[in-house]
């Protein structure tokens, strides 16, 4: 099978390491910076045509929360169902939605839930039971205890630790190393440890 990318920067390369180890192909891989031709030695195209992205599914390999939902809601296409890289373990009673992309490493348990679209980055890991919104990105080391729920385009910090049956709200930014022993509501950016609130977005 082949996949379309929709970005070629660092994040890229690390998915295309991934489709690669999957024995996977890259078809095109698209980026609106006209100065990027190519990429780990696969060509860049700054322009696309809807039949170029409808060719084959689609991975959108930007890190930003926000434009890659944005990106997710503007294309028309069929995206790819999520890529995992062989040396993660997920458990085959997670469920993982399309667009999705699993980091080496990384470690997705029991009765887990991942939505669209999100980044379990390099390490990271999602214990059973936890709930993980679309757009949500685990940065390297984070780990999440059991029954965490996370909202959509949250962004959860490298090296991070979050007990359990926490709830984290919506676009949410959890600092690197922060520990998080309360719920967090939406639009907040917490540092710390204990975690505490130094920002809060409506």
């Amino acid at each position: 099978m082949k996949i379309n990318l929709f970005g070629a920067s660092g994040h890229a390369k690390v998915i295309i390491d991934i489709i690669r180890n999957c024995n996977l192909e890259i078809n095109y891989i698209f980026d609106d910076n006209a100065e990027i031709k190519n990429i780990l030695g696969c060509k860049v195209n700054a322009k696309y045509s809807l039949d170029e992205v409808s060719s084959s599914p689609v991975v959108i390999s930007i890190g930003n929360n926000q434009i890659r939902q944005r990106l997710a809601h503007h294309l028309n296409c069929n995206f790819s169902k999520a890529l995992i890289h062989p040396s993660a373990v997920v458990s085959h009673d997670a469920q993982l939605k399309e667009g999705t992309v699993v980091m080496p490493n990384s470690v997705i348990n029991n009765s887990a839930k991942v939505g669209a679209h999100c980044i379990i980055n390099s390490g990271a890991i999602i214990e059973h039971d936890c709930q993980i919104g679309d757009f949500v990105h685990v940065s390297p080391q984070a780990s999440l205890g059991g029954h965490v729920e996370v909202g959509e385009g949250t962004h959860i910090g490298i090296g991070a630790s979050v007990i359990q049956n926490i709830n984290i709200g919506k676009n949410c930014i959890i600092g690197a190393g922060a520990v998080i022993i309360y719920d967090i509501p939406d639009g907040s950016t917490v540092v710390g440890n204990p975690g505490q609130i130094i920002k809060q977005n409506n």
